[in-house]
């Protein structure tokens, strides 16, 4: 479905959820809105070709409409179960129709879940794609540590955010590139400026360096930035 959720002027705008309008048109928001989506979730298969062992646990957390669970389920490593979890009712109910239709070396189980609170099994892949963002950046170290200790040796995490820049001829440069990435596919400068205010409070991004000094810190013995696109990107990071 086409997301006009903001089309039309609103004389209050809350906060950003994913509820059931978002998740109707999700696949379309995405597409519009992240670019280089489409190849971070191509990536995510090969990572998951590389570095998942067979009988580990594969997390793909805040995993929206399953498309990365899908992804690493096509390259599991045999006896491995690829587990997404995220905290929306309304993308889990959609996740858990749309894996039924795909199938892969092994197992696909979404759960309905908070991720910041879940015990994790060992596990040779996980994958943040754009997730952490959203959580509140008072629990993100907890986090990071709590899946370092989860991962077998030589696990990977696929970490993808929003950055943004301390340098401030750079962030000018890479949000004005975006909004004409937005522009360019049809969203109008209303819709654009909605849907700013509505995440204003929820969508909370860090710049690089705070990426990889946190993934250090936790537990993770190298980390990089393996794409960019504008001021999206995704890191890696190996125990």
């Amino acid at each position: 479905m086409h997301d006009n959720i903001f089309a039309a002027p609103r004389d209050r705008i809350g906060d950003f959820s994913f509820d059931d309008t978002v998740a109707n048109v999700f696949p379309d928001m995405i597409k519009r809105s992240v670019p280089g989506y489409s190849n971070i979730v191509s990536a995510i298969g090969m990572y998951t070709a590389k570095f998942s062992k067979p009988g580990t646990k594969l997390y793909d957390l805040g995993c929206s409409l399953g498309a990365c669970s899908i992804e690493m389920n096509r390259y599991a490593a045999e006896g491995c179960e690829v587990i997404g979890i995220d905290n929306s009712e309304a993308m889990v109910s959609r996740a858990r129709e749309i894996v039924k239709g795909y199938k892969g070396n092994g197992k696909v189980t979404i759960i309905s879940g908070d991720i910041t609170d879940f015990d994790f099994e060992p596990a040779s892949v996980v994958v943040l794609n754009f997730v952490l963002q959203f959580i509140a950046p008072e629990k993100r170290n907890a986090l990071m540590k709590k899946i370092a200790d989860a991962l077998v040796p030589g696990g990977i995490l696929v970490l993808s955010e929003k950055f943004r820049f301390t340098d401030e001829t750079i962030q000018d440069t890479l949000f004005d590139l975006h909004l004409d990435f937005k522009k360019a596919n049809g969203y109008s400068d209303l819709e654009i400026s909605q849907k700013r205010t509505s995440l204003e409070n929820v969508l909370i991004s860090d710049d690089i360096p705070t990426h990889i000094s946190r993934l250090t810190d936790c537990g993770f013995s190298h980390a990089s930035v393996w794409y960019q696109c504008f001021n999206f990107g995704s890191i890696i990071a190996i125990k």
